[in-house]
C-alpha cells in the first residue's frame, strides 16, 4: 500500500489527524442537531461500508450535513411561504367578511331609512286626506246665503246655504268622516249628515238620491249623491249646512266654515 511506502512524517500524521477530526466534528455536530440519526444515518451508513478509512467518511458526513442543512433550509422557506399565503388568506377571508358585514349593515340602514321615509310620507298622505276639505258641488256658488230671512224656513232665516246645481248633479263630501244619517229628513228631503274628523257636521239636503249609508266612511270628494228638489225646496239645488252638533239648530256659517278649511267659497 501507499502508506507503507514512505516514511512516517510528523507533519502528514498531523494532517490525517486534523481531517479525522474534523471527520468526527462534523459527525459530533450532526449528531448533536439529532438530524443524523434520523437523515443521515443510512447515507453514513452506507459511505462507512464502501470507504474503509477515517479520512473518507469525515468528508462524507460533511457533504451529507451541507445537503442535509440544504433541505432542511429548502424545508423552512417552503413552510414559511406556506405560512404566509395561508396569513394572505386568511387575512382576505376576514376582510370579506368585514365588507360583507359592513354591506349588509349599510343595506339594512338604507332599507330601514327608506321604510321610515315610506312611513313619514304615508302619515303625511294621511294626514292631508284626512285634513282637506272640498266644496260639495265642482263648480258651483252660493245662490243664498247663510241667515237669509223669509218664510221658506220654518226658523225665519236660513240655517245653511244652497249652492246652485241642475237636478243630478254630483254631490260630494265635503271632507272625511263617518256618515251619520243618510235618507229621508223630512223638509231637508232626501238628505245625508257626515261627522268630520274635527268633531264638526255637515249637512247636505234635498238630494234627489244618495251613494252612501249610515256607518259608512267618506273621504273628502266622495260621491254621497246627486242634487235633487225634495223635501221643502222651491227647485233643484243643494242644501249644505255646517254644524258643532248633529241635531238641528247647532248650525255654524257654512262659507266662514269652508274657507276655514282652505276651501275658496
Amino acid at each position: 500500500m501507499a502508506f507503507g511506502s514512505r516514511a512516517a512524517g510528523k507533519h502528514r500524521g498531523s494532517s490525517r489527524l486534523s481531517r479525522k477530526t474534523a471527520g468526527y466534528a462534523g459527525i459530533a455536530a450532526l449528531a448533536t442537531t439529532g438530524v443524523v440519526g434520523t437523515l443521515a444515518g443510512p447515507a453514513f451508513a452506507a459511505d462507512k461500508a464502501a470507504a474503509p478509512s477515517m479520512e473518507d467518511t469525515g468528508l462524507s458526513a460533511v457533504v451529507v450535513a451541507d445537503e442535509l442543512h440544504s433541505e432542511i433550509q429548502n424545508q423552512a422557506e417552503s413552510q414559511q411561504r406556506a405560512a404566509e399565503v395561508a396569513a394572505a388568506k386568511a387575512q382576505a377571508e376576514a376582510d370579506a367578511k368585514t365588507h360583507a358585514a359592513e354591506a349588509k349593515r349599510l343595506a339594512e340602514a338604507k332599507a330601514k331609512a327608506e321604510r321610515d321615509a315610506a312611513e313619514r310620507a304615508a302619515r303625511e298622505e294621511e294626514r292631508k286626506r284626512l285634513n282637506t276639505f272640498v266644496a260639495p258641488i265642482d263648480g258651483s256658488y252660493v245662490s243664498t246665503q247663510y241667515k237669509a230671512g223669509g218664510g221658506m224656513w220654518s226658523s225665519g232665516s236660513h240655517t245653511g246655504i244652497d249652492f246652485h246645481a241642475a237636478e243630478g248633479t254630483t254631490v260630494h263630501a265635503v271632507g272625511a268622516g263617518t256618515v251619520v244619517e243618510a235618507g229621508w229628513g223630512g223638509a231637508y228631503g232626501n238628505n245625508v249628515v257626515i261627522r268630520h274628523n274635527d268633531g264638526t257636521y255637515t249637512q247636505y239636503g234635498h238630494m234627489n238620491s244618495l251613494s252612501v249609508s249610515v256607518g259608512q266612511q267618506v273621504t273628502a270628494g266622495q260621491q254621497i249623491g246627486v242634487s235633487g228638489s225634495t223635501g221643502n225646496s222651491s227647485g233643484p239645488h243643494l242644501h249644505f249646512e255646517a254644524r258643532t252638533g248633529a241635531t238641528y239648530g247647532t248650525d255654524i256659517d257654512p262659507v266662514a266654515y269652508l274657507r276655514s278649511h282652505g276651501v275658496a267659497v
